[in-house]
């Protein structure tokens, strides 16, 4: 069947950075309503384009490929066609079909806010752990393609308005470590409301209790300000640029995967 419709939509999907998966019938035995070559795109929401044969059989491919997508893992799934072998999806017609179901997953990001010493090995870690790195900051000599080769975007200008107007999905980790802290608090007040999956803000704890505080006067609700990661970084003495990015990165990694508690001064209650 031609699919140039299809693979323009994917690219589309590609280009705005969303998950999506390409359903592909490999192989059909007996009556399976789709054929070899048949493909259908599935985006997050269960919307598709383009089909793998139609009734039950469909419908379950849209399933799992939702949950693929959700994993982030591609599956090779046979389906059974027949209502009274075991595991069969019940339909008359019997048969079975082979699919691949390949997760094409919107890229991670690494946004950090501050272009500084602890940014540069922030930068360079975190791009050899395959995050798309961006790095904002309000000084091109210090926020540039030289000092930052592994970032794949170095903005600068005003750092808040360039965080209001940049792309934040559930994708997205945001580091804000602004040269002396001075638009930390900006920065925060521009991506605590988005769907990033990770806020960390670097500074002490009278500063982050200050700059929380002064949230909650402004109106930010008490949950967005929970969710801040601050001060930044997991606890392990570390001292130098390079050792506190990996702090930075070992508690992105943990948040990620579900292995950390929300440090219990995260989010310090007003005095």
């Amino acid at each position: 069947m031609f699919c140039g419709h299809l693979y323009a939509e994917l690219l589309n999907r590609v280009e705005r950075e969303e998950t999506v998966a390409l359903v592909t019938v490999l192989e059909t035995k007996g009556s399976a309503p789709g054929k070899a070559g048949f493909k259908m795109l599935v985006d997050a929401d269960g919307q598709t384009l383009g089909t793998v044969g139609g009734g039950l059989l469909e419908a379950t491919v849209i399933k799992d490929a939702m949950e693929a997508m959700q994993e982030r893992k591609s599956r090779l799934l046979s389906y059974t066609l027949d209502r009274d072998r075991a595991g069969g999806l019940g339909m008359i017609c019997g048969g079975e079909a082979k699919v691949f179901i390949d997760v094409i997953a919107a890229p991670e990001t690494l946004l950090i806010a501050g272009a500084g010493h602890v940014a540069q090995p922030l930068a360079a870690m975190g791009a050899i752990l395959g995050f798309k790195v961006v790095v904002v900051d309000d000084r091109e000599d210090f926020c540039n393609s030289e000092r930052f080769p592994t970032a794949s975007r170095c903005l600068v200008g005003d750092i808040g308005e360039l965080l209001a107007a940049e792309k934040i999905t559930a994708r997205t980790y945001i580091v804000i470590i602004t040269r002396g802290h001075l638009y930390d608090q900006v920065a925060l007040e521009k991506t605590i409301n988005s769907p990033a999956s990770y806020i960390g803000m670097i500074g002490s704890r009278k500063k982050v209790k200050t700059i929380f505080n002064e949230l909650r006067q402004k109106g930010v609700a008490e949950e967005k300000i929970a969710r801040v990661y601050a001060p930044i970084g997991l606890e392990i003495g570390a001292k130098t640029a390079e050792e506190i990015a990996v702090s930075i990165l070992a508690e992105i990694i943990a948040h990620k995967y579900g292995k950390t508690n929300k440090k219990k001064d995260a989010a310090p209650v007003p005095s």
